[in-house]
């Protein structure tokens, strides 16, 4: 039973130091880090900025422009000559400071990268074995099971490491992004990461990217990297948290605002007076949901909080050299400096909020949030709270859940449901465990899983509501169907690891930690009165600072490579696999592609997990026939309305979306798709990308597409193309035949207006023509042109060793 009650309020944002927990008094305290490699060429950046205000007429910038600018290979080639019209126009040539990758992900990567013939990056990077950890048991038992099951991979990996002299973090160490942040994050720095959520990163004042691992290859062999210039979303603070809201609750309440679409092509820019008492961890969860909304980033000016996580990580010459660079106005926005959109949020006023279910970006203030389940017609039961990953696992939100468990444990309570945390790293989980909370969260009934990402990417080996519609309440940043368990029927609720901990002490979607109380235990006196929390408290960093834990998860700083060491692929291996580079889509001596056959029309979204699903497929991600086998099996036929079933015209038959692209492929009958509204939304997973093109997809027409997935089509060869008219989507069915027209004249480097024509002949004969937009530069042209960007880089590079 749970009751009504007045909401207590709470003055001000609490970031008092959490007292009276155990500690082990002979934990080791975290070392001073050797920051050569981690600290960006301020002088340099500085200097090139200049030169970017004298092109640009020394118009204020923002702080976005700034970082970005001051990247460019040649800012004259890319600003100049524009009329000061760069945004959402300019193609920039860049060249990152930094490349991370995840372990799934970085296996395509380098399998690109080994084609390049190079004997080391030409940047500092990293690899991080974070996605291959399957959740079940528990930390301990899940992380050997999972090095056991993932052996080839793992030494793939770091033979390739070794080789080129990349920093490897062994399963175990914990998350890309709560690592980055840790360990390599700066501000004003450039960061390529392999991963959608690499923005988490811009928490510490920075631009960090997500893309695939084509572009990755850009920034590791030293060949500029190309972004179209984004354009910047302001997004103003004012006010101040009270007690139970969060940074998660900005931007789930932002997500809202935005929609999922909203911030594509844009980077997000956060400013005003209500920054000053977020920590710099809390608004890396800002940073890292900003990939919900589409954007290509999300950046922050330099602040006294990022300044002190630097010094509490072991990065204080990090501090001291941005401090510098900070007087002499590099890590902050002009003033005067102009913003395409602002959005100003009174952060006084904003309350929790549930996002969900199966998309981000419904948005549901926690007051309403009962009413809304109800008036849905879906059960009030709560199945399962899972908190931690890589968007709120830091030490502030695991003291201020474990405030929350401390007072359902004093007053008696049990987590109703099975309760996961997930820390973020060794280094959390090491701290958590020193300083009591990781007791205290079990003594509660908390299972800690692994430091990796587990169940929010779908590696979660769960037995309970199989097929069953089921509600699960996670703190974690993505919530599309199957994503979690690889149950369709499971709805993911996203909300704040705080919110979560509460209602799962209720096991009750209506319950409002804020307002409502629980009954008194079973056993309790007659005479006992219901509980009710208080709002939660904690440390932004751990008072007696932060220990390291198992240091032998993490690798020695800039290695040096070690050019002799064989890289480890087994030829009979079924999860890792040579590339063979794409052929040229374009038959000898034409610059039209060959004629198409429409394979599918594709209904509503169509995200990348979509596209090419994680969970149990995880295990192929570097071997591209094998992972091929799932290529859009979960997407919806427009044409029929069901899923994973597509029609050969030719023999007049249905089977599976992959087997009838099997069946193009061996016919050798390149093929195109149709698809909807922000096609490709989601992950950075450049597989999404390279399995319609292994089997032989040659275009993707939709009514609109997500930015990565845009860019990544591009790298692989792939020409992405939206309708002028989206009512065009329903003129093209499956089995009909498409052409282009004027694509020749785009390649022969003639003037464009930004349109082509595709010829549409239906099986009856009917002719029209569709106009519709591209968004190819010249360089991407010559990717098409070659097959693939990697083929692109190949043939400049055989050119000017002749």
């Amino acid at each position: 039973m749970i009751s009504r009650a007045a909401a207590v309020p709470r003055a001000g944002r609490l970031l008092a130091s959490r007292r009276g927990l155990a500690t082990h008094a002979n934990a080791p305290q975290l070392a001073a880090k050797d920051c050569t490699s981690i600290t960006p060429p301020y002088a340099g950046l500085l200097s090139k900025l200049e030169t970017v205000k004298k092109i640009l007429d020394k118009r204020p910038l923002t702080l976005a422009e700034k970082i970005l600018y001051a990247h460019l290979t040649n800012p004259e080639e890319s600003l100049g000559g524009r009329g000061g019209k760069i945004r959402g126009e300019a193609y920039l040539k860049l060249t990152p400071d930094r490349v991370a990758m995840q372990d799934a992900s970085a296996q395509m990567a380098l399998l690109q990268f080994m084609t390049c013939g190079l004997p080391t990056t030409a940047v500092p990077t990293s690899i991080h074995c974070d996605h291959l950890i399957q959740a079940f048991e528990g930390a301990e038992a899940d992380l050997k099971r999972s090095i056991v099951s993932n052996k080839e991979v793992f030494d793939f990996l770091e033979s390739a490491a070794k080789k080129y002299g990349i920093e490897f973090w062994k399963p175990g160490a914990g998350i890309i992004h709560q690592l980055v942040l840790e360990n390599y994050a700066a501000p004003g720095m450039l960061m390529l990461g392999t991963d959608s959520h690499t923005p988490n990163a811009g928490g510490m004042g920075m631009l960090a990217i997500g893309v695939g691992g084509a572009d990755a290859v850009d920034g590791m062999s030293g060949t500029p990297w190309e972004l179209k210039a984004p354009k910047i979303i302001g997004v103003k603070l004012t006010g101040e948290m009270n007690g139970w809201t969060t940074p998660k609750d900005l931007i789930l309440h932002l997500a809202g605002k935005l929609t999922v679409r909203g911030g594509t092509g844009s980077i997000i820019e956060y400013f005003g007076p209500g920054l000053a008492t977020q920590s710099c961890t809390g608004l890396a969860t800002i940073a890292n949901m900003g990939a919900e909304v589409g954007a290509t980033t999300s950046t922050f000016p330099y602040s006294e909080s990022m300044r002190a996580y630097l010094h509490a990580t072991g990065r204080a010459p990090v501090a001291d050299a941005a401090d510098k660079a900070a007087s002499q106005g590099f890590l902050k926005a002009d003033e005067g400096a102009e913003y395409d959109q602002v959005i100003e949020i009174n952060l006084s006023e904003l309350e929790p909020h549930i996002n969900g279910p199966f998309t981000p970006d419904l948005a549901t203030p926690l007051s309403k949030f009962g009413a809304f389940v109800a008036a849905n017609g879906w059960s009030d039961k709560l199945s399962a709270g899972l908190i931690g990953s890589c968007t709120n696992s830091s030490y502030e939100d695991m003291s201020r859940v474990s405030s929350i468990a401390r007072q359902a444990k004093d007053a008696g309570l049990k987590a109703a449901v099975p309760f996961m945390v997930t820390p973020g790293s060794e280094l959390i989980r090491a701290t958590i465990e020193r300083d009591g909370l990781q007791e205290t969260l079990e003594g509660v009934g908390a299972t800690v899983l692994a430091n990796a990402c587990g169940p929010c990417i779908g590696q979660w080996d769960r037995r309970e509501a199989k097929g069953e519609e089921n509600a699960i309440l996670t703190s974690f940043n993505r919530n599309f169907k199957a994503r979690n368990d690889g149950n369709l029927k499971t709805m993911n609720f996203l909300a704040s690891p705080e919110i979560v901990t509460a209602m799962s002490f209720a096991g009750s979607l209506s319950f409002n930690p804020m307002t409502d109380t629980l009954p008194a235990p079973v056993g309790s006196s007659a005479d006992a009165e219901p509980f009710r929390f208080s709002p939660p408290s904690g440390s932004v960093l751990p008072e007696s600072g932060f220990t390291p834990g198992d240091t032998s998860y993490a690798p020695s700083p800039t290695p040096v490579p070690q050019p002799d060491t064989p890289v480890i692929i087994s030829p009979d291996s079924s999860r890792l696999e040579l590339l063979e580079p794409f052929s040229s889509q374009f038959r000898e001596g034409e610059l039209e592609l060959p004629p198409l056959r429409c394979m599918m029309r594709v209904r509503g979204k169509c995200t990348t997990d979509h596209i090419s699903a994680a969970g149990v497929w995880l295990k192929y991600k570097g071997h591209l026939s094998n992972i091929s086998e799932n290529t859009l099996m979960t997407a919806v036929n427009d044409e029929n309305g069901e899923v994973n079933v597509a029609q050969d015209i030719d023999l007049n038959e249905t089977g599976t979306i992959p087997e009838i692209c099997k069946r193009y492929r061996e016919r050798k009958q390149p093929w195109m798709i149709v698809v909807d509204e922000n096609y490709g939304e989601g992950s950075a997973r450049e597989h999404a990308a390279m399995q319609p093109r292994w089997l032989g997809c040659a275009i993707v027409l939709g009514k609109s597409l997500a930015r990565i997935h845009e860019t990544n089509l591009k790298k692989q060869g792939i020409l992405p193309l939206t309708f002028v008219d989206k009512a065009d989507y329903s003129r093209i069915g499956a089995g009909d035949t498409v052409q282009t027209e004027g694509l020749a004249d785009l390649l022969s480097g003639k003037p464009s207006d930004g349109t082509l024509t595709v010829r549409v002949i239906k099986p009856s004969g009917e002719s029209f023509g569709i106009p519709v937009r591209h968004t190819m530069s010249a360089d991407q042209l010559t990717w098409l042109k070659a097959g693939s960007a990697l083929n692109a880089i190949a043939a400049a590079a055989k050119a000017r060793s002749a």
